[in-house]
């Protein structure tokens, strides 16, 4: 474990030089392909550096970081666009935090309330049982082979709603502390989603959704208003983007568990891409005559979110081990507190007195 500190010291050096450069040199630089220019031997780097570790938690989170998040921010960069070049001008601790963090800055208005009769009452999870929550499931994590398979897989989606949302709002709350800036939360209570529209353009993942939107979404529509109408031109923008995203999510899992992807998270993300486009065709078809009560759409969005991520985005993570590594990892992170932590040694009783008894209920 010593070796991979070291080698999380010289990655985030890495990083911190290479944005370093992009505030004062490439910054100087023009807009448009020689800022671009001056930012591949960065991008080619932001790549790499992933490689460089070996745990699927901190290659997992540094490859999140700056081979996606990183990246595409200065990509938008060289042209001006995006969150490094909008606001009021920043200070290096600012830049460095928008750069690479899931963070995005409230703006100084502020937003109206998105309830209306039709969305489902707003129920807000306190962080604190978000974090309780996330410390149970790793407890229980390891009765895997005690829990049916359709179970197992019901817990993992809670698990990686709960790890992103810790993880994000602990970067939330190190940008607060270190440079007072508010910043808006990461997603929105995505267990409500009444469409799929609703659940990747306004509630899960919020920070991953505004970079798609801006690097990938309004290029392609701008591409496609010159070969077709504007009413058609989201269409393509919408597979283009959920397209990238099912490219970059095989890319993160290669540097979890370096093997050869099996295209099944991409076909996910394409899966749901062309059936965002058919819901946005039906709703335009019956706007205004008809729509579904939230007590029927909720169920039926969250189901076939579910559905879909058990038949496609969970597999390849459990056949290659991804999820037993990244729990393993957890478990000795947490072991200087087991004897703190009175619910961790009763979970581990609970399971030896399981495994006393075989499936007939007989005592071996």
């Amino acid at each position: 474990m010593g070796g991979e500190i070291k080698g999380l010291i010289k990655v985030w050096l890495s990083v911190l030089a290479s944005l370093c450069y992009s505030y004062f040199i490439v910054s100087k630089i023009p807009k448009g392909k020689f800022r671009l220019l001056s930012l591949l031997p960065i991008f080619s780097l932001f790549v790499a550096l992933p490689l460089f570790l070996s745990t699927a938690i901190l290659s997992g989170i540094t490859a999140f970081f700056i081979t996606w998040l990183a990246t595409f921010r200065l990509a938008l960069f060289s042209f001006d666009l995006g969150p490094l070049s909008t606001g009021p001008p920043k200070s290096l601790l600012v830049f460095i935090a928008i750069a690479c963090l899931p963070i995005k800055i409230k703006p100084n208005q502020q937003h109206p309330s998105r309830q209306d009769p039709h969305n489902p009452p707003r129920l807000p999870l306190n962080f604190a049982v978000k974090v309780l929550a996330f410390g149970v499931f790793i407890g229980f994590y390891q009765y895997k082979e005690l829990v049916h398979p359709k179970i197992f897989l019901g817990l993992l989606c809670c698990q990686v709603f709960l790890s992103l949302e810790v993880l994000f709002r602990l970067c939330s709350a190190l940008v607060r502390c270190t440079t007072g800036l508010e910043v808006e939360q990461p997603s929105d209570e995505p267990y409500l989603s009444t469409s799929l529209q609703d659940f990747w353009g306004r509630r899960w993942n919020l920070m991953v959704t505004n970079l798609l939107r801006q690097s990938v979404y309004k290029p392609v529509k701008s591409a496609a208003e010159t070969v077709m109408s504007e009413r058609w031109s989201p269409l393509p923008a919408v597979v283009a983007t959920f397209l990238v995203s099912g490219l970059m999510h095989e890319l993160l899992f290669y540097y979890v568990n370096r093997v050869s992807p099996s295209w099944e998270m991409t076909s996910f993300f394409v899966l749901h891409g062309v059936c965002l486009v058919v819901e946005v065709g039906v709703k335009s078809v019956f706007s205004g005559r008809w729509r579904l009560h939230w007590a029927a759409s909720v169920p039926l969005t969250v189901g076939f979110v579910v559905a879909t991520s058990f038949w496609l985005f969970f597999p390849p993570l459990i056949r290659a081990g991804a999820d037993m590594r990244v729990m393993e990892e957890v478990k000795v992170l947490f072991e200087p507190m087991r004897e703190k932590i009175p619910l961790l040694p009763l979970l581990n009783s609970t399971k030896e007195q399981f495994l006393l008894f075989d499936l007939s209920g007989r005592h071996k």
